[in-house]
């Protein structure tokens, strides 16, 4: 199918990618103009300004998968709308806070557009393992890009329609506060280990033997141990951990509806106390994790 791609960072470049390379023929818009020519090279089509992305298209309904931070999808949403032909699909794959998809929503269908919010993970492995995407809103809509998501989640990912606008990234919030806590149990773990009364235990191999079909066999781990074989003393790492915003999100939630979480508000607070200067080797491999599994900076920043 006929797909553009606006938001060529670290995800979106593979997405991107994973479409052209896969027979889609992929129209790959960027602010600035090095991630669009890398598209090139993997069989896309460059847009460097929107309106070359509606000429793409010779003025028929415009299938748009925005790629872009939660902090500037309003804005970015109304570029789009003043230009985009009516019948439009438009897909934020970001994550954006579920709260306002609703009104973002009905936004668009006010200009005879649909909005899909698909919360996507996979990170930057997302590429070479597949993609998860969590779909909200319009079926039929889901329905007509399927194809597209198909590709996208090959060879072992997936995806799910669940709801209405803003079920997709609910679903994909919740994951994340998930993987907050997970993270956090592994974290302190091997700080456990390290600090504990047996001096001499390699962590590396502690990670290799609990990922040989253990109770704690897992991705995260997986990556974890890998960063312990390469940098077992994390020399490097500031230990300083940032935090998206969806477990943030998640929390407000629960507190709205009267749920407890403890081990998601334990890890989230934990986090914020890196920022503040309490780090220790905990934190230091929840940095490396992030790297890890999202190429984020391991000095704390987005």
């Amino acid at each position: 199918m006929k797909i553009v791609i606006s938001g060529l960072g670290r995800m979106g470049g593979q997405i991107a990618q994973k479409l052209a390379e896969g027979g889609h023929e992929v129209i790959a818009n960027n602010r600035s103009r090095d991630p669009i020519d890398e598209a090139v090279t993997h069989g896309a089509v460059a847009a460097y300004e929107k309106t070359d992305v509606v000429a793409a298209f010779d003025g028929q309904p415009v299938v748009l998968w925005i790629m872009i931070p939660a902090d500037v999808i309003e804005s970015e949403l109304d570029a789009w709308l003043e230009i985009l032909p009516t019948g439009s699909i438009i897909i934020d794959g970001g994550n954006s806070d579920y709260r306002g998809d609703k009104a973002r929503a009905d936004k668009v269908h006010a200009t005879g557009s649909v909005l899909l919010d698909i919360g996507t993970s996979g990170g930057v492995w997302g590429y070479e393992n597949g993609f998860s995407m969590m779909v909200g809103g319009d079926q039929t809509a889901y329905e007509a890009i399927s194809s597209a998501l198909d590709t996208l989640s090959a060879p072992r990912g997936g995806h799910q329609h669940f709801s209405t606008s803003g079920s997709g990234h609910y679903v994909k919030m919740v994951h994340n506060a998930i993987e907050y806590g997970m993270m956090e149990s592994l974290a302190e773990g091997y700080r456990m280990l390290k600090e504990g009364p047996y001096s001499d235990i390699d962590l590396a191999k502690a990670g290799d033997i609990w990922q040989q079909s253990s109770v704690v066999t897992s991705w995260l781990n997986d990556l974890t141990r890998q960063a312990l074989h390469e940098n077992p003393t994390l020399d490097g790492i500031e230990g300083v951990v940032a935090e998206s915003g969806e477990a943030r999100w998640t929390l407000e939630t629960a507190k709205e509806l009267g749920i407890p979480l403890p081990a998601i508000q334990t890890s989230f607070d934990v986090r914020l106390a890196s920022q503040n200067g309490e780090i220790s080797f905990a934190t230091k491999l929840l940095a490396a994790m992030r790297n890890k599994f999202g190429g984020h900076n391991i000095d704390g920043k987005q």
